[in-house]
């Protein structure tokens, strides 16, 4: 083979060696391949060196699913939602929670690492602090895989709220343009001092010129026109301002304002529409919503008309969320709250940083509906499960929490689940709020795609799968099969394997109710000619192809 003589640009001090062709051409390759990914780099945006981590890493050869520790469950009230506490990492968590929740989560709050060098932030069994030369590579690796996984399960209206402090603030902010769209990001800012002076400023440690008496909270929209905030429930008017001027059956109500006036209408502006009043009136104004929506709420007799003379106005009934635009700064929550109500719970026992339950509970009055699921992942003390149960107890909600996190300094184990006990039951001279609490940990099976293996899948889904219906009370179990119901009837199957494909069939005989059924399949396939003397009472769905689908997007 040849050999080529390579010499530098200076020919005064020429070097030579010999390379074989082969290995020239492919290092050539090489050269063209990079200059090839610079030329194609964006010209503006985040960059940072990707760190490897080892809990993504074992997804490469494991699967993540949940196995449930039945001596936490909390039962206190059968008609009230199922809450969910998932201890491991977060990244796993997610992971199953991409299969379980995918499109299903409204609100998600978190309360990452700041990444201060300070804390105990472990990343590959070690602690970053302040030395680390790749801390804000790390950080950046680290919060990308989980975002990422964390928009996938956000509702069309979801959002995501992030607490941060000036020294990722910038980095997270484009990380999130990237990820959610610049349209769909915007700030916060809470004022995080008590409004009677400096308490506790004394122990800070002084790090900056300014006095430092505020965090950031990033809002991230899955798409900022689907979400209205809500006015929080303090803020809401007295009852007195309600009444009832037409006897709806739906309760009391208060008008408010459904157009512009007519001196500040634009003829050529959005929703510029004229509507014709019970006496015979036309009004032509720009309205706040389309004209499509004026009908159905007239249609549904949320549309005011008085004599007929007046403007018509829109009915809101009492207890009803109201749209509103919050400001960017938050005042009148201090940190120094949450101190104290851990201390409450706890006695002397401290937690690092915890947020205030009031804060969190801004954060859901103005973001979430009654029905809403509502995740954290880096639960921490349990402060966001806390303020759910709170809230529900407020408005008679039915809002459902899910919260995770590792047992880093028995943090699961020894400060969240107490603390939410401690909430649904009571302590103290405190009233218990109620509520349901079920507990998992991760678990994992074996990642090499083979049938024996995905029967182990199959076997291991039951949690993912009650956790994905939201359905728990097992109501039958046989050979092969299991039979859970929730308390609105609703009922889920699941078939482990083909023996229990009959007893299960008689079952669902019995019980004569439709049925969303999970059969153990080896392809796509959900066993249709199996169940078809049964068809009109079983809605079939294979696994584990659906489980592994999700996973092979997720690990690629």
């Amino acid at each position: 083979m040849k050999k080529f003589q390579l010499q530098s640009a200076d020919k005064s001090t020429a070097r030579g060696f010999n390379i074989e062709e082969a290995e020239l051409l492919k290092e050539i390759q090489s050269l063209n391949n990079e200059i090839k990914k610079l030329k194609s780099r964006k010209k503006y945006g985040l960059v940072w060196e990707d760190k490897p981590e080892k809990v993504v890493n074992i997804c490469k050869e494991k699967l993540p699913v949940l196995v449930e520790d039945k001596e936490r469950e909390i039962k206190t009230d059968k008609n009230k939602p199922v809450n969910i506490i998932i201890e491991g990492d977060n990244y796993h968590s997610l992971s199953v929670l991409n299969y379980t929740h995918r499109g299903k989560i409204d609100v998600i709050y978190i309360d990452p690492p700041y990444n201060t060098g300070n804390e105990n932030w472990i990343y590959n069994d070690r602690k970053v602090d302040a030395e680390d030369s790749f801390r804000h590579s790390k950080w950046l690796s680290f919060m990308e895989k989980r975002l990422n996984l964390a928009k996938y399960l956000l509702s069309k209206s979801g959002v995501v709220f992030i607490s941060i402090n000036d020294i990722e603030l910038s980095q997270l902010k484009l990380l999130c343009d990237e990820i959610f769209g610049e349209k769909n990001v915007e700030i916060m800012i809470w004022y995080k001092i008590p409004e009677e002076g400096t308490a506790g400023q004394g122990k800070m440690k002084i790090t900056h010129r300014f006095r430092l008496d505020h965090e950031y909270i990033l809002t991230c929209y899955k798409d900022r026109n689907s979400l209205k905030f809500n006015k929080p429930l303090r803020l809401k008017k007295v009852k007195n301002d309600y009444g009832n001027l037409d006897n709806d059956p739906r309760g009391d109500w208060m008008s408010c304002e459904i157009c512009k006036s007519d001196n500040k209408s634009n003829e050529g502006g959005k929703n510029y529409y004229a509507i014709e009043t019970t006496s015979g009136r036309i009004i032509k104004r720009q309205w706040h919503i389309s004209h499509e929506e004026f009908l159905n709420l007239d249609k549904d007799k949320r549309i005011y008309w008085g004599s007929g003379k007046s403007v018509p106005r829109l009915k809101k009934f009492l207890g009803e969320p109201q749209p509103t635009t919050p400001s960017s700064i938050i005042t009148n929550i201090s940190q120094t709250e949450a101190n104290n109500e851990l201390k409450k719970i706890f006695g002397n026992k401290e937690f690092d940083n915890p947020k205030p339950l009031s804060l969190i509970k801004w954060i859901l009055e103005i973001s979430s509906k009654k029905e809403s699921v509502i995740l954290d992942f880096f639960a921490g003390s349990g402060t966001t499960g806390h303020a759910v149960l709170d809230l529900n107890k407020g408005d008679n909600g039915n809002r459902k929490f899910i919260l995770c996190t590792n047992d880093e300094n028995h943090i699961a184990t020894e400060i969240c689940y107490p603390r939410l006990k401690k909430a649904i039951n009571g302590y103290r001279d405190i009233k218990g709020l109620g509520g349901n609490l079920k507990y998992y940990k991760t678990d994992f099976v074996d990642n090499k795609i083979t049938d024996a293996n995905k029967k182990k899948l199959v076997d291991k889904s039951t949690e993912m799968l009650c956790l994905k219906e939201d359905c728990f009370e097992l109501i039958k179990k046989g050979q092969s099969f299991k039979i859970f119901k929730d308390d609105k009837d609703k009922y889920l199957g699941i078939v482990y394997d083909d023996a229990g494909i009959e007893m299960f069939k008689k079952e669902v005989g019995k019980l004569n109710k439709t049925i969303i059924t999970y059969v153990f399949s080896l392809d796509d396939s959900a066993r249709e000619e199996e169940f078809e003397s049964i068809q009109k009472l079983v809605e079939l769905k294979p696994i584990p192809t659906a489980i592994l689908n999700i996973y092979k997007k997720i690990f690629k």
